[in-house]
C-alpha cells in the first residue's frame, strides 16, 4: 500500500462521525469495517490496538471542527440552542467538509447550506438566516484583502461621472432582523458557554451555562460591515444609502447609482446634501479603492 492510498484511507476515516457517546465508530456510513481499516493503516503498540489508535485522531478531528464552527458562529448557536446547534454543525460538516488548509473557510459555504436545510433552524428560520449571512461576513470583513484607498488627488482625477469601486472587505447586508444588535450583545457575553470544545486531552470542557440575550423583534435593516483598525465594525445605513452602495459595487456609475434610488420623499437639496454626507464619510472610512 503506496502512501497517497494510507493518506486517503486516514483521512476518509477520521472523518467518519462519531457515536451519540463520542466514540470512533465500527463501521463507516457505507458499512466498511472501521477496525479492520485501522489495522491496514496504524500499526499497534503495547498499550493501544490500532482501532483505539485511529480513535484518537477521529475524535480530535471533530472536537476541533466543530470547536471551531461553534467559535465562528455564537450567534446562530444563541438563536437555537446549544445541542441543535451540534446537530446542525455535525450534518453540515458531513454535507460540507472542510477542503482547506485553514480553518477559516470552514463555514463558508454554511448561509447555502442552510437555505436548503432550514429544519434545523425551524423556529428561528429568518432570524437565523439572518444571523448566519452576517457571522458569514464577519469573518469576510475581518481578513479580505484591503486595495489602496483613493486619494483626494484619485477623487479629483475621476471625471464627471465615476465608477467607485468597493473594498473588497465591505460587506452590504438587507436583513429582516437587527442581528447586528444581538450578535453584539452575544458577543459581549463574557461567560458564554461553549458545549463543543476540547481540552488537553480528548474530552469535551462544558462551561457555566450564559443567559442568552432576548431574540429581537422583526426590523428592516441595512448593514455595512466593513474593517477598519484592525477590527471589524457594523454601520447602519438608510435605504438609499445601500442602494448606492449596492449599484457602485455592481459596476454602475455614480449617476446611475444615484438615479436607481427613489427620492420622491425628499427635495433636491436634501437628497444631494445627504448624498454628499455620505460619500463624505464612506470615502473617509476608506471604502473606495483603485481598482485592483
Amino acid at each position: 500500500m503506496d502512501l497517497d492510498h494510507i493518506q486517503h484511507r486516514m483521512f476518509d476515516a477520521v472523518r467518519q462521525p462519531l457515536t451519540a457517546t463520542e466514540r470512533m465508530r465500527q463501521r463507516t456510513r457505507d458499512g466498511r469495517s472501521l477496525r479492520g481499516i485501522a489495522e491496514e493503516i496504524i500499526k499497534p503498540n503495547d498499550r493501544l490496538t490500532s482501532f483505539e489508535r485511529l480513535e484518537i485522531y477521529n475524535r480530535q478531528y471533530w472536537f476541533r471542527i466543530l470547536s471551531a464552527l461553534s467559535e465562528d458562529f455564537p450567534g446562530l448557536r444563541a438563536i437555537i440552542g446549544e445541542r441543535p446547534f451540534e446537530k446542525l454543525a455535525i450534518a453540515y460538516l458531513l454535507d460540507c467538509p472542510s477542503q482547506s488548509f485553514t480553518l477559516r473557510n470552514l463555514g463558508s459555504r454554511l448561509p447555502l447550506w442552510l437555505l436548503s436545510h432550514r429544519e434545523y433552524i425551524a423556529k428561528s428560520e429568518r432570524l437565523a438566516l439572518d444571523m448566519v449571512r452576517l457571522e458569514w461576513a464577519q469573518i469576510e470583513a475581518f481578513d479580505e484583502a484591503a486595495n489602496p484607498r483613493l486619494s483626494q488627488e484619485d477623487l479629483a482625477g475621476l471625471g464627471p461621472d465615476p465608477r467607485f469601486h468597493l473594498q473588497p472587505y465591505v460587506r452590504l447586508l438587507e436583513l429582516s432582523y437587527p442581528a447586528d444588535d444581538f450578535l453584539i450583545a452575544v458577543q459581549r457575553t463574557k461567560e458564554e458557554e461553549i458545549d463543543i470544545v476540547s481540552n488537553a486531552v480528548t474530552e469535551r470542557t462544558t462551561r457555566s451555562r450564559a443567559k442568552r440575550p432576548p431574540l429581537p423583534k422583526p426590523e428592516k435593516i441595512f448593514l455595512a460591515v466593513h474593517r477598519a483598525d484592525y477590527s471589524v465594525y457594523f454601520k447602519r445605513l438608510d435605504h438609499e444609502a445601500f442602494a448606492i452602495l449596492c449599484a457602485l459595487r455592481d459596476g454602475k456609475s455614480l449617476s446611475e447609482a444615484v438615479d436607481s434610488v427613489d427620492w420622491s420623499n425628499r427635495s433636491v437639496e436634501e437628497s444631494s446634501a445627504e448624498v454628499q454626507q455620505w460619500f463624505a464619510y464612506w470615502s473617509a472610512q476608506g471604502w473606495f479603492c483603485k481598482n485592483a
